[in-house]
């Protein structure tokens, strides 16, 4: 089993940053991949970014330039720096991480961030 624990959501003014972290702990298998995932009421989950423990990234299109993740391997944590927020950035955050062997996915409880106009 895997435990994820976001932190670092919170309100800031448009055109604004947060750092959201999330650390994972427990029977972490290689290879696997780290991601957030956001979903703002009424919308459905969409991916924001995502990192393997190879360093391989993706991004959403959408979020590219604005947003960066990054991974500390050794610590088990995955960042994401988001710059430039806007108001529709507003969402509940949640970290993810899947696993390969055997495919499973854990997910986080989330951390809202709240972009205020």
């Amino acid at each position: 089993q895997v435990q994820l624990v976001e932190s670092g959501g919170g309100l800031v003014q448009a055109g604004g940053s947060l750092r959201l972290s999330c650390a994972a702990s427990g029977s972490i298998l290689s290879p696997n991949v780290m991601g957030w995932y956001r979903q703002a009421p009424g919308k459905q989950r969409e991916l924001v970014a995502q990192i393997t423990d190879g360093g391989n990234l993706h991004y959403a299109d959408s979020l590219k330039g604005r947003f960066t993740i990054s991974r500390d391997t050794a610590k088990n944590t995955v960042y994401l720096q988001m710059n430039s927020l806007k108001p529709e950035d507003t969402a509940v955050y949640l970290c993810a991480m899947t696993t390969y062997f055997p495919r499973t996915d854990y997910w986080g409880q989330g951390t809202q961030v709240t972009v205020s106009s």
